[in-house]
């Protein structure tokens, strides 16, 4: 697989920092390789991470949201929403070089910033996708991110690419768009009961599986349309276990046992539906942490690293152990859980 959305129906899982660590982490693996991140969050917060950290950002993001057209992903929706069944062959005005606003950032890595106005023309493009003529309007649509996917990979020419989308926590047109223009759905998530119904989520909305209870609703969801237009919807590649409650140095009882329900539910889920995941043979629970076959990847807690690379938009590779200011706030990294974090995010970079 060359591209991949990461997506969970719940907020604050982390899904946009784990985008912002593995796309820049593959970058600096891969040098030969264009790495492009698709911000469809309206919040941008990854292509805030990636312009500089949200001390830095502020600037950048005005700059490129004051181009003519728009230097984002919305630029990009609103030129195709005047022109909607038609490709664009020139993308290059939507795409930035973050390393021109954050030299810390591999200069192989590209970015479609995100956009606040993602919200504001998200009927516009919804309306346009009910459009009675052509027929296929909702499909051409649906596709319009697949359609920018191409035309990346042509303006890459002969070099090597990867796609990192990073999604909205909704399931708003917008969010859809990704979702159609991934091969994979990458799933984070934290060890608490809302992260069980979160992926639960995920599975209907995607596939259209349900419980008896909403079994109703099915016939009328994304997935059925989806399957009678042939619009292709992406696997479940992974499912990142972030942020787990640690209580001497293990993990805490509470979000042990959460964390086994979420394997079970999985299981089961896999049992019955094995062609929604990209790796069908791998039941989930057998592949918790393990390589090359991963569908559960526990990332370990490490607070303070999120917070200094989030604050100065600094790659894993380039942060060192040792006292930080950030802003008012004095950080303390420490070799040893930094360390742990590289390795746990280096496991999950050998997945892609």
């Amino acid at each position: 697989m060359s591209s991949y959305a990461f997506w969970n129906t719940k907020g604050g899982v982390g899904k946009s920092f784990l985008c912002f660590v593995a796309a820049a982490e593959y970058a600096h693996r891969y040098p030969d390789t264009d790495v492009y991140v698709i911000d469809l969050c309206p919040q941008a917060n990854v292509s805030e991470i990636l312009l500089g950290g949200y001390l830095n950002s502020p600037k950048a993001l005005d700059s490129l949201s004051s181009k003519t057209p728009r230097s984002t992903v919305a630029g990009y929706l609103e030129a195709r929403l005047n022109s909607p069944f038609r490709m664009i062959s020139d993308v290059s005005p939507y795409i930035c070089e973050p390393t021109e606003f954050n030299p810390q950032i591999p200069e192989n890595l590209k970015l479609v910033c995100g956009d606040n106005l993602l919200e504001i023309i998200s009927e516009a493009i919804r309306q346009t996708s009910e459009l009675q003529i052509p027929n296929d309007a909702w499909k051409q649509v649906l596709s319009w991110i697949r359609d920018l996917t191409v035309s990346l990979r042509i303006y890459s020419g002969e070099r090597d690419t990867v796609f990192l989308i990073d999604c909205s926590p909704s399931f708003a047109i917008y969010t859809q768009l990704g979702l159609v223009g991934a091969e994979g759905v990458v799933v984070p998530f934290t060890a608490a009961e809302s992260s069980l119904h979160a992926i639960e989520n995920v599975v209907a909305l995607l596939y259209g599986i349900t419980d008896p209870n909403t079994a109703p609703y099915a016939k009328i969801s994304f997935a059925k349309r989806a399957k009678e237009e042939g619009v292709s919807v992406p696997k479940l590649y992974a499912f990142v276990l972030n942020q787990v409650t640690m209580y001497e140095s293990r993990p805490a009882s509470a979000s042990l046992a959460i964390n086994k329900m979420i394997q079970k539910t999985l299981n089961n889920i896999h049992q019955k539906n094995r062609h929604i995941f990209a790796n069908p043979k791998d039941l989930p629970s057998n592949s918790f942490i393990e390589i090359p076959s991963k569908s559960l990847i526990e990332i370990p807690a490490s607070h303070a690293v999120a917070i200094v690379a989030t604050a100065t938009g600094t790659p894993l590779h380039k942060l060192k152990p040792g006292p930080k200011k950030i802003g008012e706030q004095q950080v303390q990294l420490y070799l040893e859980p930094l360390q742990r974090y590289r390795d746990a995010l280096e496991e999950f970079v050998n997945c892609l």
